[in-house]
């Protein structure tokens, strides 16, 4: 059985709201994520008022969705656009179900920026709800700003998206990098309990995150 099939068998056996799921006792790592992206994903993508065709291609990109299983992906997806809980009350779950694991909360936010600017542009109230995510998450006003440099297109400095200043030695940046890529790489998410199917925008953030090391170094000469 997916993922997908136990959400919505989930729902077929009476659960009545995304947050049932979290509720009804501690659920597999993997479907909570998986509801927790959904259910913030959904109502995200409507904080600007528009839910666009962009935006739900996105989100099937997050979980990298087959098409034998793009049935079940919609009918979830619709239930979470429906449903009428506070998209705090999702982030405060996923706060309080990984909280030791930090790096799992991270790729949530990345998961959330790649639906955000799937429209090419972050709309001012889709910034907002994700900057209230993060703090939900309990990430402060320096980490959420290193986690949106990843998602800008241009004129970034790699410095920021590493989250190290300027002014550190070269094998401190070497450490610094070598700790974060470890954090970030998706092997490593999915043991934290990412589904599988969670991994492309990981490889997306670890590309970026590669990226500005390499500009880094080649500046330094290291």
């Amino acid at each position: 059985m997916s993922i997908w099939d136990q959400i919505s068998a989930s729902f077929a056996n009476g659960v009545e709201t995304f947050l049932d799921l979290f509720r009804s006792g501690p659920p597999e790592d993997q479907v909570a994520f998986t509801v927790g992206v959904i259910a913030l994903g959904a109502k995200m993508a409507k904080a600007d008022g528009v839910v666009s065709a962009r935006e739900i291609e996105a989100f099937k990109q997050v979980f990298s969705v087959s098409d034998e299983e793009l049935p079940n992906v919609a009918r979830v997806f619709n239930m979470a656009k429906r449903d009428i809980a506070g998209f705090d009350s999702y982030a405060r779950q996923l706060a309080r179900l990984f909280k030791d694991r930090k790096e799992v909360l991270e790729n949530v936010l990345d998961d959330l920026f790649h639906i955000a600017k799937a429209d090419d542009v972050v709309h001012p109230a889709e910034l907002a709800f994700l900057e209230t995510v993060a703090n939900e998450f309990g990430f402060d006003e320096d980490c959420f700003t290193r986690i949106k440099a990843r998602h800008v297109i241009d004129g970034v400095d790699p410095y920021l998206i590493l989250g190290i200043g300027r002014d550190a030695s070269n094998d401190e940046i070497k450490r610094h990098y070598r700790i974060l890529v470890a954090e970030i790489h998706p092997d490593r998410l999915i043991a934290q309990g990412l589904p599988e199917e969670a991994v492309e925008v990981a490889n997306k953030t670890l590309a970026t995150i590669n990226a500005a090391y390499d500009d880094i170094a080649k500046a330094r000469g290291i």
